[in-house]
């Protein structure tokens, strides 16, 4: 992300910013919550330490609430799974050396480490009911908090039974910013955060990757991937597979639950053709696993030695294991490296198109996802195993949501003034483009870019985006006037509405009914940079399409003038989507907005088929999923 601790900061306002984090509860005690040196709450906060027996809040978490209308038991904001301490932590934690038994070690922080932190306890164990999640907006709001980050999410037929979308149009009404994972389904048309008053966020790499080496006994060396605290002291030992004579051949070879017999995987290596079968090795007894993956691209916490590897590798490995007489592999602890290929979005990471309103693209922006160290907590142990760790590495979107609310609040306590769809049009804009070249469905994958943090505090130009805007958009997405009432209170009517892809929102997007196209969008950006400017247009090339704007030159005499301006783009669609842009420079400023046009022919071919045999039972880490129970 670029961005280090010694970048210039307005503390005084950030360390009045409230963060409200809708999760699994926090583990008050960190040191990622630690408030020496912090100012009192803001005379404004409205807030309460109602976080059950044994739980105190401090200047730095500054608030804490349960929510339990189906769990009556649960009567804590204590958390008991670790994902509502890592991405509160992720978000605007304090600084603090820490490390996972010796791996990737380092400062661990949030983007705002001054800002507040207010948790909200919707999420017991796996399970987020939808009036505890209504709850918890409507708490969070009326407490006074400035931004609300969920990495929490589900799949509904429409938006009316999405709990996160009714409560984030009551947040964004309000002012303030509702940042949302995106999913973890990994594949195309299959984003879980779809509102456009919602910033839906993306996962990528970082410059940083975690692999595990395993060594054969032929003297030859693979690179796998997991987060392998096990040290085997450069033993070598056996390599088996799973017993066939209890299961069937396949079940076996996948390290399937009751087909392996204790006493002959006792001090062994096991291979395993399911990533799953290393708790199964664990449980039973086995001192390591080799496993096949079908994404390298993530590495997991594992319960005992073990390294996932890709096809050809995990094919390699089994050669040697069926053409020696006495096949022995170690297994290494896990070491970080330097990953050129950072950012790439992740095999696990969700994609467009939007399901529920095609013409607004999800996910908004990207940010790292995977492999982030940040605080757990101590009462559940990172895998099926007894340990107890205060810092722990997790992927998915739900670790990447809280960085974008955390360079949301540091924008923020550089713009007091901006509105919630400033701030998200100025990260949006900035963001740095991704290659499309390395992801088929480009911006369905990525969004704008990659958040740029320093870059979003002085973005030129914004686009507003107001609720009357998300209301007429509702319109026109088949809700009338006595429904929006009912579902999001508002007193507005539908009357006289634009199309959703002329929107004021930051990036453009449409869906046509073939492959051939001739579109437009209307769009007006606000200048929110220098007083006498003027920005001439650069668009994207290509000879797929041909892209027009009208007029070329914006010039403003004031700050907060709008101008208005139309894209108009034709051509004809070969492959899944045109994918292209527009850029604002004044010299200084540049205001990039992605330009997207789809089929549905190209879009319903088959393009990605992610295997869930990846942490198939740990994707509960990753992106909560939750009952639809709301009144």
């Amino acid at each position: 992300m670029g961005f280090p601790m010694n970048i210039p900061r307005n503390i005084p306002v950030e360390s009045d910013t409230i963060i409200g984090v809708i999760d699994s509860g926090i583990w008050p005690e960190s040191d990622s919550f630690n408030d020496q040196g912090l100012s009192p709450p803001p005379l404004r906060w409205k807030g309460a330490c109602e976080g059950g027996e044994n739980f105190t809040c401090n200047n730095k978490l500054i608030g804490a609430r349960y929510y339990n209308f189906f769990r009556p038991n649960k009567n804590t904001s204590r958390d008991d799974i670790g994902h509502g301490s890592h991405t509160a932590s992720t978000a605007a934690g304090r600084p603090v050396d820490a490390n996972f038994y010796g791996i990737a070690g380092g400062i661990a922080r949030g983007g705002v480490p001054s800002a507040k932190i207010a948790v909200y306890k919707a999420c017991h164990g796996t399970n987020c009911d939808g009036v505890d999640l209504l709850h918890a907006f409507d708490d969070a709001i009326a407490d006074g908090v400035d931004l609300i980050s969920i990495s929490v999410g589900g799949k509904y037929p429409n938006l009316e039974s999405d709990p996160i979308a009714i409560g984030g149009f009551h947040a964004s009404a309000r002012g303030i910013l509702v940042v949302q994972a995106a999913g973890n389904d990994g594949g195309k048309a299959t984003i879980g955060s779809v509102a456009p008053w919602i910033f839906s966020v993306a996962a990528s790499s970082t410059d940083r990757a975690i692999m595990t080496k395993v060594t054969l006994g032929d003297g030859k060396t693979y690179i796998g991937k997991s987060v392998n605290s096990f040290n085997l002291h450069g033993t070598s030992l056996p390599i088996i597979y799973g017993d066939e004579t209890r299961c069937h051949k396949d079940a076996a070879r996948s390290c399937a639950k009751g087909c392996l017999e204790p006493s002959v995987v006792k001090d062994k290596i096991v291979m395993c053709n399911n990533y799953d079968g290393i708790d199964e090795v664990s449980t039973v007894g086995g001192l390591g696993v080799i496993a096949y993956a079908s994404s390298s691209d993530v590495s997991y916490v594992v319960p005992i030695a073990a390294s996932s590897l890709n096809g050809d590798d995990f094919n390699s490995i089994q050669s040697y294991y069926s053409s020696t007489r006495s096949p022995i592999a170690g297994i290494l602890a896990s070491e970080a490296i330097n990953n050129t290929d950072a950012p790439h979005i992740a095999s696990f990471s969700s994609r467009g198109p939007n399901p529920f309103i095609p013409d607004i693209l999800k996910p908004d922006i990207t940010a790292p996802g995977i492999e982030i160290l940040a605080a757990y907590s101590p009462s559940v142990s990172p895998t099926n195993d007894k340990r107890s760790v205060p810092y722990s590495i997790l992927s998915g979107t739900s670790m990447s949501c809280p960085h974008v609310t955390g360079a949301a609040a540091y924008v923020k306590s550089f713009h007091l003034d901006w509105s919630s769809s400033a701030i998200k049009s100025a990260l949006m804009t900035t963001a740095s483009r991704m290659d499309a070249s390395k992801d088929q469905l480009a911006e369905f994958s990525y969004g704008a870019g990659h958040v740029d943090p320093r870059k979003a505090i002085d973005p030129g130009l914004v686009y507003e985006t107001s609720t009357e805007d998300y209301i007429n958009l509702l319109c026109n997405s088949g809700y009338n006037t006595a429904k929006l009432r009912q579902l999001f209170t508002v007193n507005s009517s539908c009357n006289g509405v634009n199309a959703p892809k002329d929107m004021n929102y930051p990036s453009m997007t449409v869906r046509v009914s073939g492959t051939s196209f001739s579109e437009n969008f209307t769009r007006k950006v606000t200048n929110v940079g220098v007083q006498n400017s003027r920005y001439e247009v650069k668009t994207s090339t290509s000879s797929d399409y041909r892209i027009v704007v009208n007029p070329t030159i914006l010039t403003f005499r004031a700050l907060g003038e709008t101008q208005s301006f139309e894209v108009s783009i034709s051509g004809k669609i070969n492959g899944y989507l045109v994918s292209a842009y527009i850029e604002w420079t004044d010299g200084v400023h540049t205001v990039r907005s992605p330009v997207v046009v789809y089929s549905n022919n190209s879009i319903n071919e088959p393009i990605f088929s992610w295997a869930h045999s990846i942490g198939s039972n740990k994707i509960f880490y990753l992106f909560l999923a939750f009952l639809v129970n709301y009144i």
